[in-house]
């Protein structure tokens, strides 16, 4: 049984602290304010002030959810895909929608060049997050990255010394944290609700392969730069399974339902643990694979974790999905929603002043926007995102080595497992390169 502290109020003081951001030297917030936001957009009905041009890089299936999202597509001055079709459909969804034509790109580098541009909004294959967001940063512009912010641990650090070296705003796209309910839950969690935390039980979805049968490798379709969609991936034939949404389940370009939906509810569970510039010191995992070998994710996994403080974490296919606490006088439960306890009368009376309040953000792309005018920390900042990552990329890497692995959350290194320390990076293909991730 561990005692959980209780906060007060958290000023942004605090939660710059918190968060890890207090030690660049950014005060109340992130100096170099945006140099971008007084150009006129006569066209978007905005005034000067008040519009801030996006480009969105990667615009298929949840690329197309923030282009159609009233809050981003009116904001949107560019779109970009490797996939001609796809950037067809980006463009003319703006059209729709704004009566603005966007600027259209097949290459990342000649959006980023792009003086219209002032923030990017990143919906791409994982494998790409950590390199468009660098570039970005260097480029002077702030950062929307969707979630899991990595592929590998070693390119969270590096996206968050840019964020903080180039004094950009980086929001992960873990929306869970605008959303009330979520917030209000953590907070009752963290006030001591249903009494000290003793385990915490993350439930994700199964595996959504589509049902189409395994095909052959071909040359890739005219519409599509495979080469510029693999990237800093390791070179493969074409397969149209490996693409598009397929991608999820491949490990050179994702993490499967772990750093899909475990994104999700891992990072809430860090947040009412009370975890988000902390971690768990050791996972052990097993799992169950696809008996036709049509992927390379499981099809079935559990992670035990536990953190330094006793409490201990299990995640996987297995529990109800979403976040459950369970504290000393019974449980709390979250998901998209939904928001119950077992404890009698625990949601029902308002926070007190001395209990815990976090972080309001009534909808996550307009705290982006805010804070790109404020230069103040995003709810989900990048090192915050960062870390919730890191949690999903233990439990895989648990998984694929079969063994117990042992976490130092401080330093952020594996201890006495030198094999899968070597999987805290890896070696991007050539041309492409990030520095400080190749593996020692």
């Amino acid at each position: 049984m561990t005692n959980m502290k209780k906060h007060n109020d958290l000023p942004r003081r605090e939660f710059l602290k918190q968060t890890g951001a207090w030690s660049v030297g950014a005060g109340l917030a992130l100096a170099g304010p945006s140099l971008f936001l007084n150009r006129t957009r006569a066209q978007t009905g905005e005034s000067p002030s008040e519009f801030i041009g996006v480009g969105v890089i990667g615009t298929g299936g949840q690329g197309t959810y923030h282009l159609n999202a009233p809050s981003m597509s009116k904001h949107v001055v560019a779109v970009c895909d490797v996939d001609a079709g796809h950037l067809a459909r980006a463009r003319k969804a703006v059209q729709d929608r704004t009566g603005r034509t966007p600027a259209t790109y097949r290459d990342y580098r000649q959006l980023l060049a792009s003086k219209e541009v002032d923030a990017v909004l990143i919906a791409t294959p994982d494998h790409w997050h950590a390199l468009l967001t660098v570039n970005a940063c260097e480029a002077g512009k702030d950062v929307y990255c969707e979630k899991p912010l990595t592929l590998v641990i070693r390119e969270g650090s590096a996206m968050v010394k840019a964020a903080r070296d180039h004094k950009r705003i980086v929001q992960t796209g873990s929306q869970q944290r605008s959303d009330a309910k979520f917030r209000r839950g953590c907070e009752y969690v963290r006030s001591g609700r249903i009494g000290d935390i003793r385990a915490v039980r993350v439930g994700i979805p199964g595996v959504n392969w589509m049902k189409d049968p395994p095909v052959p490798d071909s040359a890739p379709p005219p519409e599509l730069d495979y080469n510029l969609w693999l990237g800093p991936a390791p070179e493969r034939p074409y397969n149209r399974h490996r693409v598009h949404y397929y991608f999820r389940f491949f490990w050179d370009y994702s993490g499967g339902q772990m750093t899909n939906w475990g994104a999700h509810h891992l990072d809430i569970a860090q947040w009412g643990l009370g975890m988000d510039t902390s971690g768990p010191v050791e996972v052990a995992a097993h799992a169950d694979y696809d008996p036709q070998g049509r992927f390379e994710t499981p099809v079935w996994f559990e992670c035990n974790y536990t953190y330094a403080n006793g409490i201990k974490l299990n995640c996987g296919m297995s529990f109800r999905i979403g976040t459950t606490f369970e504290g000393q006088d019974g449980i709390l439960f979250m998901d998209r929603g939904k928001l119950e306890s077992t404890v009698k009368g625990a949601l029902a009376e308002p926070l007190g002043p001395d209990e815990v309040h976090l972080y309001v953000s009534g909808q996550h792309h307009q705290n982006w926007f805010d804070c790109i005018k404020s230069r103040q920390l995003p709810i989900c900042d990048v090192a915050i995102g960062h870390r919730s990552a890191t949690v999903c990329h233990l439990g895989n890497l648990a998984v694929r080595l079969k063994r117990r692995i042992r976490w130092d959350p401080v330093r952020e290194e594996i201890l006495d497992d030198p094999e899968a320390s070597r999987h805290l990076s890896y070696t991007y293909r050539a041309p492409w390169h990030l520095p400080g991730l190749e593996p020692a």
